[in-house]
């Protein structure tokens, strides 16, 4: 059996501050929650990671109660890994050596943000040569302002996350996909 790492970005409390503004798929939790189920139960090998802001009163920093995980995200798992970066990789203690020691080449990639935490460790983890599927109704956004100052709804955000993503840096797929696979 091929070993594939869940890489569970981001799922923190701190992003239900009302100051990130408009979010899109109300599912994300309960999907990524799903895909935890299923590699717990299959002994496959889950990664948490957690952004440890330095950002001045940012919820996500240490100390705050929105750098704690979401309540069912927390639990069983192989690797916990802390970052004040948008990538997994950047982080303590080294994905990248972890997952090689560990003779893992596939990880599936869901949580918070969709076009920038997660986006950037998907984009990494294919550079990096791993097999990276991204779970895009398992990951979530906000509403983006573009350089002109005009909002970009979040959906279309993740849209964009998508294209960028399928077919270059990863296989774009749905919880029900992987689930089923």
């Amino acid at each position: 059996m091929t070993k594939n790492a869940l890489i569970v970005v981001d799922v923190q409390r701190g992003f239900d501050d009302p100051r990130n503004g408009p979010r899109n798929n109300p599912k994300c939790e309960e999907n990524v929650r799903a895909l935890l189920d299923k590699w717990r139960n299959s002994g496959q090998p889950v990664v948490l990671v957690r952004h440890d802001s330095i950002k001045p009163g940012s919820p996500l920093a240490p100390g705050q109660a929105g750098n704690d995980l979401k309540p069912g995200i927390d639990g069983p798992h192989d690797l916990f890994v802390t970052k004040s970066v948008n990538s997994a990789f950047y982080g303590t203690p080294d994905l990248d050596s972890w997952l090689k020691k560990e003779h893992i080449n596939a990880i599936t990639v869901c949580g918070i943000m969709t076009n920038f935490c997660c986006e950037t460790t998907a984009r990494m983890g294919g550079n990096l040569g791993y097999d990276v599927t991204f779970v895009l109704d398992a990951t979530h956004t906000f509403d983006k302002k573009d350089i002109e100052g005009n909002i970009i709804p979040a959906e279309e955000v993740a849209r964009m996350t998508a294209a960028n993503l399928h077919g270059e840096f990863a296989t774009v797929k749905s919880t029900a996909e992987v689930l089923a696979g």
